[in-house]
Order: C-alpha cells, then structure tokens, then sequence
C-alpha cells in the first residue's frame, strides 16, 4: 500500500547527514525502513537490477552510487553486506524487459526485491515514482538515494552487482566493451553495435539497438522462430 505520509521537514532537518527519513520513521514506530533502488534502467544491454536494504547501523558516506568511484562504490558494499539487517536483490534479464516493459519490469521488480527481504519493513522509501503494492506503507522520493541512507544503500549494492553482471559478460563478449561502459549508450558502444550487431544480452526492444543493422533482422528471426 503506498500513502502520502511525509516525514515533517522541522523534524527531519535536527538529523544531519542521509538518516533523517529514517530516524523521522522511526520515532513513530514504522521501523525496520526498507529502501529500494535500480540499476542499469537506462542501459541497452544487460539486465535490470534492483535491491532491496535495511539497513543495521549507519554507514558514513552513503550516498547515489553514481556520484562516487568505482573503488569507495565496492567498499561501501562491503560495509552494507556485512552490517545490513537484510539485502535482496533481482536481477531482471533482458528477454524479460523487451517483453513486458522497462517500467512494469521495474515496478515488479521493486515488489519482488522488498518481498523477499528476511523480515518484514514497517515503511519503504523508493527511490524516484510511487510503487503500488507494496507490504508495507511506502513513499517515493526524489532522488531518495541522495537524501535517504537506505535508499542509497540500495542504489550501491543494486549498482556493484550489476556492474559485476556486465563485467562477466565482457569475458565471453569483448568487442562490445561491457567492461568499460556497462552496456549503457556510449560512442563506443555505438560502434560495436553497428560493427557486429548485438548480442543476445542487448534489449531489442530498445531504439538503438532495433536500429543497429543486424538488430532487426536478428529479432525477427527470433519472433518468426517463436511463432513457428
């Protein structure tokens, strides 16, 4: 169930740091406080990855994953693995995106990610637009995993799998560069595309890889192939 609940902005200003929201929640009995964030939304290959966090004690230096380097990202990640009360997370692959959506695969997945937490949240905070069906009452913030410690926990934890994910995927397909730029729309990644197609990691359903030459002939092969 998502409600309007707002944490009063007199209260949450005495907290310094990203544990306000939390701290605001939990004077008024709605603790454990979950927070949810994805990872890879606006990539063209790869899957997309959300996690679920609440968190035990507080961590300095949480803050979006993409504001910090690649090094503190995974020692972060470490500190919230060891010390969190519960983690999950969903990997979303991207057969399952071209078919249902990039939006309602997030939305699920978000569900999914809070669902199989090892114990229940009394309130989430999701990270950007509202996610209806959730077990607990929950409020979407704006840019949540700048202002919110278990938001921003979960977009770091979301973003160092899924980079581990694209990381692999680099070993058995090296000249797309999934290593570099994680499967996100670069210059180079462009160029691969265009040079050798994609690879069945890529979305088809996404613009630039329907437009990539080989793309479109490759997924109507595949339609046709389901069809038959």
């Amino acid at each position: 169930m998502t409600v309007a609940y707002r944490p009063r902005p007199s209260v949450v200003r005495r907290d310094s740091g990203l544990y306000g929201y939390e701290r605001a929640l939990a004077r008024r009995g709605l603790s454990p406080i979950a927070g949810v964030d994805e990872a890879g939304r606006g990539a063209c290959a790869g899957p997309l990855v959300v996690a679920a966090v609440i968190l035990g004690r507080e961590i300095d230096g949480l803050t979006d994953s993409k504001l910090i380097t690649p090094a503190r990202r995974e020692e972060l990640y470490e500190r919230i693995m060891a010390t969190a009360r519960a983690v999950h997370v969903v990997v979303i692959p991207p057969a399952e995106i071209d078919a249902r959506g990039l939006h309602r695969c997030n939305v699920t997945g978000m569900r999914r990610a809070v669902a199989g937490l090892s114990c229940e949240p009394g309130y989430v905070l999701v990270d950007g637009f509202a996610v209806p069906g959730l077990p607990a009452p929950s409020l979407a913030i704006w840019k949540g995993d700048q202002v919110a410690a278990c938001v921003a926990a979960a977009s770091i934890v979301a973003k160092v799998t899924r980079d581990g994910i694209m990381t692999t995927l680099h070993e058995s397909f090296p000249e797309y560069g999934f290593a570099e730029h994680k499967g996100y729309v670069t210059p180079a990644h462009r160029a691969a595309l265009a040079r050798y197609g994609p690879s069945p990691h890529h979305r088809f359903s996404f613009v630039t890889v329907a437009r990539s030459g080989r793309g479109e002939r490759i997924r109507d092969n595949e339609l046709g192939a389901g069809v038959a």
